[in-house]
C-alpha cells in the first residue's frame, strides 16, 4: 500500500479552499469580542463584591438583617429602638435574615453571596429578556454592556440605576436583586403572552409582581412599566384580559397582606423624599447623554411598529418622570431606569438587527464608541479592585473613596444599646446592631422621626446645659455617644475609644 503526501502545491490549495468554506467572519469576531469584555466586566463586579465597599445605604440594609435575624416576627424599627414598621422589611431581607439566623454568619459575611445573588439574577434575566427581542447571538451580551456603560460621562451612583460603578456599590442592595427580577418578569410576561399560558403561570407573575414592588418600590414601578408597556405591545386576545385580570388582584391582595409593613401606605410618604431625588434632574446630559444613542435607535422601532415593546416602555419612563418634574414630585426621577433602559437595550438591538450590513456597521461603531465614553466615566470603580494609588491620576480622580466603617465600636457597644451619633455616623452605627437616636435616613412611620432629629441636634450643639444633655440620655435611654469631631466637654461623659478619623466614643457615666 502507498501513501500518498499533498504536495506543497496542492496543499496550499486545500487551505485556500478550506479558508473560502469557513471564512473568519466579523460578526463572529464581534459576537467574541462582546462576550469577552462582558465577562472581564462581570468579573470586576465579583472582585468588588468580595470588598463590598461601603459607601451610601450599605448600613440601613446591614440593619435591615441584623434586626430580621435578631426577631424574624418582630425586629421593630431597624435603626432607633422603637416598634415600628419599615419598608425595609422585605421578602428579600427576610431571607437574609434568615440565612444569618441559621448559619450564624455576620451579617456582612451574608451579604456578599447576596449581591453575587442579585447580580447573577441581573444577568440572567437581561439574557432572557433579550432574547424575546432578539436571536442573535451576540443580543445579549451587547444589552448588558450598554447597560452598563451607556449612561453619561458623569456616574450616577443610585440604587436601581445599573451603570458600572452604581453597581460596584449596590451589588448587595435589594435594589439589584429586585431589577433582576424585573428582568426575569418580563421575560416569563412575554412567553405568557405569545403562547396559551394556563391560570397557574399568570397567577404566579401576579405574585412575582408584588414580591418586586415589596422588595424594592421604586424599581417596582420600573417593572411595571415594562410589564404594561409589554403587554400592550402583544396586543392580547380576550382569553387572556381575565387571567391578566386575575394576575392583578392577586399581586394587590399580597402587597395588601405583607405583614411587615403597609405597602399603600407609602403613597402618602412621597413629601419627605422630594429634597434627596431633586439632584437626579440635575445635568442630565453629562449623566444620561450616552442614551441619546438609544434614543435615536429607538425612532426606527417605532417606524416599524407604533407599538413596539421598547419604544411604549421609554414613553412610559419619560412620562413618569417629565410628571414628576413638572409637579414637584422628585422622587418619581427614580423611575429613570424606566426610560433608559430601553433605550440601552435599543441601541444594542440595533447592532444586530435586520438591515443594511452598512447600516448596521455605522451602528456598532457608534455604540463602540458610547461605550468606550461610558467605560472611562466609570473607569474609578477599578478603584474597588486595584489599590487605589496604582491607579493613573486621571481614573483615580474618578474614584470615590468608601466610607471607613465603625466595627471598631462593637468591642463596647453590644446589640441593640443606643448610641447618640449624628451625620454619616448614624447611617452607619445601626449596621453593626446598636440603635441610634434619629434615623440617618427618611422613616414614613417613625412618628417621632422630627423630635428624635432635633434631640440629636441639641444634644451636639455647643451652647445645650449639661441638664439638658441628661435629660436627652434619660429620655432615650443613650448608653453611648459617637462624637465625630471629638470636641465635647462633658464631665459626665468617660472617653472609651478613639477611631480612625478622630472620632471619639464616650460611656454615658
Amino acid at each position: 500500500m502507498t501513501v500518498r503526501f499533498p504536495s506543497s502545491g496542492e496543499a496550499g490549495k486545500a487551505g485556500e479552499a478550506g479558508a473560502r468554506r469557513s471564512p473568519l467572519r466579523p460578526a463572529a469576531v464581534g459576537r467574541a469580542l462582546a462576550t469577552g469584555v462582558t465577562g472581564l466586566v462581570l468579573l470586576l463586579l465579583i472582585l468588588v463584591v468580595v470588598r463590598l465597599p461601603w459607601m451610601g445605604d450599605l448600613g440601613i440594609h446591614a440593619a435591615t438583617v441584623q434586626r430580621l435575624r435578631h426577631s424574624p416576627l418582630a425586629p421593630g424599627n431597624p435603626l432607633v429602638d422603637a416598634n415600628t414598621p419599615s419598608p425595609y422589611y422585605s421578602p428579600w431581607t427576610l431571607v437574609l435574615g434568615g440565612v444569618a439566623r441559621v448559619t450564624g454568619l455576620d451579617v456582612f459575611v451574608v451579604l456578599r453571596p447576596a449581591a453575587v445573588a442579585g447580580l447573577a439574577l441581573l444577568v440572567t434575566g437581561v439574557w432572557r429578556y433579550v432574547r424575546t427581542l432578539s436571536a442573535h447571538p451576540a443580543a445579549p451580551a451587547l444589552a448588558l454592556l450598554s447597560l452598563l456603560f451607556l449612561w453619561g460621562t458623569e456616574p450616577v451612583l443610585w440604587s436601581g440605576f445599573p451603570g458600572l460603578h452604581s453597581l460596584a456599590l449596590t451589588a448587595a442592595y435589594p435594589s439589584t436583586f429586585t431589577l433582576g427580577l424585573a428582568f426575569h418578569f418580563w421575560a416569563w410576561l412575554t412567553g405568557a403572552l405569545r403562547r396559551p399560558a394556563g391560570w397557574g403561570v399568570w397567577l404566579g407573575l401576579g405574585v412575582l409582581w408584588a414580591v418586586i414592588l415589596l422588595c424594592h418600590q421604586f424599581s417596582g414601578v420600573v417593572a411595571t412599566a415594562g410589564a404594561a408597556a409589554t403587554a400592550v405591545a402583544a396586543r392580547p386576545g380576550r382569553a387572556v384580559w381575565p387571567r391578566l385580570g386575575a394576575a392583578l388582584l392577586l399581586g394587590v391582595a399580597v402587597l395588601g397582606a405583607w405583614p411587615y409593613y403597609d405597602f399603600f401606605a407609602l403613597a402618602d410618604a412621597g413629601g419627605r423624599l422630594e429634597a434627596v431625588h431633586r439632584v437626579l434632574y440635575d445635568h442630565p446630559v453629562a449623566r444620561y447623554g450616552l442614551a441619546l444613542l438609544g434614543v435615536a435607535a429607538l425612532v426606527p422601532r417605532w417606524r416599524r411598529d407604533h407599538r413596539d415593546p421598547l419604544v411604549l416602555f421609554c414613553a412610559l419612563g419619560v412620562l413618569i418622570v417629565a410628571a414628576g418634574r413638572l409637579t414637584g414630585h422628585h422622587s418619581w426621577a427614580r423611575a429613570l431606569p424606566a426610560a433608559l433602559i430601553p433605550a440601552q437595550l435599543a441601541a444594542a438591538l440595533a447592532v444586530v438587527g435586520a438591515g443594511a450590513r452598512r447600516v448596521r456597521a455605522v451602528w456598532a461603531a457608534l455604540l463602540a464608541g458610547a461605550l468606550l465614553a461610558g467605560a472611562w466615566a466609570q473607569a474609578g470603580a477599578l478603584g474597588y479592585v486595584v489599590p487605589a494609588d496604582a491607579l493613573p491620576g486621571p481614573v483615580a480622580d474618578k474614584y470615590r473613596r468608601p466610607w471607613p466603617g465603625y466595627g471598631w465600636i462593637t468591642r463596647w457597644v453590644r446589640y441593640g444599646d443606643v448610641v447618640m451619633a449624628e451625620g454619616r455616623i448614624a447611617r452607619q452605627v445601626p449596621a453593626y446592631g446598636p440603635y441610634t437616636v434619629a434615623p440617618g435616613y427618611p422613616d414614613f412611620f417613625l412618628p417621632d422621626e422630627r423630635r428624635r432629629t432635633a434631640a440629636t441636634e441639641a444634644y451636639f450643639a455647643e451652647d445645650t446645659s449639661a441638664a439638658e444633655r441628661r435629660r436627652i440620655e434619660r429620655e432615650y435611654e443613650v448608653r453611648w455617644v459617637l462624637d465625630r469631631r471629638g470636641a465635647l466637654a462633658d464631665p459626665a461623659l468617660r472617653e472609651v475609644a478613639r477611631g480612625p478619623r478622630g472620632e471619639v466614643l464616650y460611656a454615658v457615666r
